[in-house]
């Protein structure tokens, strides 16, 4: 019997082994610390911003290994995580407030192997890479929001029970006043109220001659408010981090308002950063075309309307009512205008959006409806100098800021429905971002990020030592075993092993998928599993052998009868590693990403490639016993 492999199967083994080693190789080269900058709103940024960063640290004394401007932005690199903070509080406090400054992990690697798609994989935050965020919601905005809805029922259930009422609004004390035209109607307004909106706590009126309540939110209805705030804003958090793509992300609420974010092996971290920290949602508000808006200028703003603007600055007179907002979009897809050539995000409400909508652009056609973009973030507060100002702990003062841009004010051609599309946006990448916002959910209260750092060499090095030296140590022993163990059979089968890590290497930097800790024992797991294979063909070789089998005849026999004991055995770990991915969070998933890679890598090697070399050596010779 002759032991031979042909051609195309060496052509297959070629095919899978050298990409691989090529894929695999980047991940030698580790990261820089680096600091990244875009420009809000997708805004790009140029050479001019790219010197005036370079002026920057080189004022500074700061030094860099390098600073290139590329699509993603400004990115700039340096030996020692101390520079890189440092070069990031500069940065922030010295360049425009039109530019998002964020921390980031650079791969070491040549360009030009950038350049072909041959990238490291990811490792999580329990090794290194990736970015951690401490957000910190405003929950005194919850407490607004909730006053304001408070108001408008207000208004309503005193209309309702036919009391008149001068005025109802917030309390410049934090709380809500409502006056009413007749003190005599009091004590029944205070028990409708009490009646129909129970959050609501009124102070003592027995003395109030003037017709005035003075009520607050509720103990309960702020603690639970602030609650759903939290879970709220959780689970916004956690839909654009999908929206973002990351590899097992964590996202868990520490403490009664604060939210601590991981993205592990996140490269883009500005934007991930602009896209946590932004509270951005729309209001449609209609144009208040009844009064003049220069007089509205001149100090003469007329009951219900409010002067806003557009983004170049342009003033408009709109009405204070809101007709819906983004809690009614369900679903936000950003496209370009075939006609204008422009970016545009097509909207679609859901069923109380869209009545409303059909309702309001139905009674106002002719007429301009406006749509309004609210986002809050803080910026570091700045002196005269341009120097940030920092506190008694040591740390910069932030100050919240609530910015308010009418996008666009069509007017209303056609009744609207379900769906409609928002123009005069800035660029591609802003209506990216404003439509992944959309889909995720509005928050239910502003977030400001508190803290903002990368796992360094100080949190992640003594795991990445832990993790790899378990792996090296354990494959070293593997390797010792079958060499004395099984001889030459022995090095076919640890040459198979390290091409088998090689391979595993290769689909996770492709797949660029996230290796954690519980991906390093899965790893361990599959090197054991391979071991597993060839002890299984060997053994049978050797029973062959040991009943009078010709060396050719064993290794063939062999071979076979091993084949569909191994494929079972893997085959029922590959279906449990599938459910673990489906039904597992987190590490579980890192765990069954390796496994079902390894299974799949260590029965080619095992099967495949150790019978190629085994065939390569001894295959067509005339043989009177076997090195094993």
């Amino acid at each position: 019997m002759r032991n031979h492999t042909p051609w195309w199967k060496w052509l297959i083994i070629a095919v899978v082994i050298v990409p691989g080693a090529f894929y695999a190789l980047p991940n030698l080269f580790g990261d820089d610390p680096g600091v990244q900058m875009r420009g809000v709103r997708g805004a790009r940024l140029g050479t001019a911003e790219l010197g005036e960063v370079q002026k920057v640290l080189e004022s500074s004394e700061v030094k860099y290994k390098s600073a290139v401007l590329d699509e993603r932005g400004i990115r700039v690199r340096f030996a020692t995580t101390d520079a890189q903070l440092q070069a990031r509080d500069l940065l922030e406090s010295r360049l425009a407030s039109g530019t998002t400054v964020a921390l980031t992990l650079l791969p070491a690697a040549p360009d030009w192997l950038s350049q072909v798609g041959a990238l490291p994989m990811y490792l999580g935050l329990d090794l290194r890479g990736g970015v951690h965020f401490l957000l910190e919601v405003d929950m005194q905005s919850a407490v607004r929001r909730a006053e304001d809805r408070y108001i408008a029922d207000l208004r309503s259930t005193l209309r309702e029970a036919k009391i008149r009422y001068q005025k109802v609004g917030r309390d410049g004390s934090g709380g809500i006043t409502v006056v009413l035209r007749d003190p005599a109607v009091l004590a029944d307004a205070v028990d409708e109220i009490r009646q129909t909106l129970p959050g609501l706590v009124i102070a003592d009126a027995k003395d109030s001659a003037d017709g005035a309540l003075r009520m607050r939110l509720s103990d309960n209805e702020v603690e639970e408010l602030s609650e759903f705030a939290l879970e709220q804003n959780i689970t916004a958090l956690r839909n654009r981090v999908d929206e973002l793509g990351v590899a097992e992300p964590v996202i868990q609420r520490q403490g009664d308002r604060r939210i601590v974010v991981q993205l592990p092996g996140v490269q883009d971290t500005a934007r991930a950063k602009r896209i946590l920290g932004r509270t951005a949602t729309l209001e449609m508000m209609m144009v208040d075309e009844e009064h003049s808006l220069d007089a509205a200028l001149s100090g003469k703003v007329a009951p219900g309307s409010k002067i806003f603007r557009f983004r170049d600055g342009q003033p408009i007179l709109l009405k204070k009512r809101v007709i819906y907002s983004g809690e009614n979009i369900v679903d936000a897809a950003a496209s370009i205008d075939t006609q204008s050539g422009g970016a545009i995000v097509s909207i679609t409400l859901d069923a109380i959006g869209a009545r409303i909508n059909q309702k309001i652009t139905g009674k106002n056609i002719g007429k301009r409806m406006a749509v309004l973009y609210i986002e809050s973030k803080s910026t570091i507060k700045t002196d005269a100098d341009g120097l940030s100002v920092k506190g008694s702990d040591g740390r910069a003062i932030r100050v919240k800021q609530r910015i308010e841009e009418v996008i666009t004010a069509p007017v209303i051609r056609d009744q609207l429905g379900k769906r409609f599309q928002i123009e005069g946006l800035d660029s591609v990448d802003e209506a990216r971002d404003l439509s992944l916002m959309l889909r995720a959910g509005s928050l239910a209260a502003p977030v400001e990020i508190i803290e903002e750092r990368t796992v360094g060499p100080s949190l992640g090095q003594a795991n990445i030592d832990q993790g790899f030296q378990s792996v090296i140590i354990g494959f070293a022993l593997v390797l010792v075993f079958m060499a004395i163990y099984y001889r030459v059979f022995g090095l076919f089968a640890n040459v198979a092993l390290a091409l088998n890590l090689v391979m595993i290497v290769a689909v996770l930097s492709l797949l660029q998928a996230t290796l954690t800790l519980p991906g390093v024992a899965g790893i361990v797991l599959t090197v054991g599993m391979a071991v597993d294979a060839n002890v299984l063909i060997f053994e049978r070789i050797r029973e062959e052998l040991r009943n009078g089998s010709t060396p050719q005849a064993s290794i063939h026999t062999g071979y076979q009868r091993a084949l569909s004991t191994i494929v079972d055995a893997n085959l029922t770990t590959l279906i449990a590693a599938i459910v673990l991915f489906n039904f597992g969070t987190g590490p579980i998933k890192g765990f069954a990403v390796t496994l079902s890679i390894g299974i799949l890598t260590s029965m080619f090697t095992a099967i495949v490639l150790t019978r190629a070399l085994v065939n390569f050596f001894f295959g067509g010779r005339r043989l009177k016993d076997l090195a094993i």
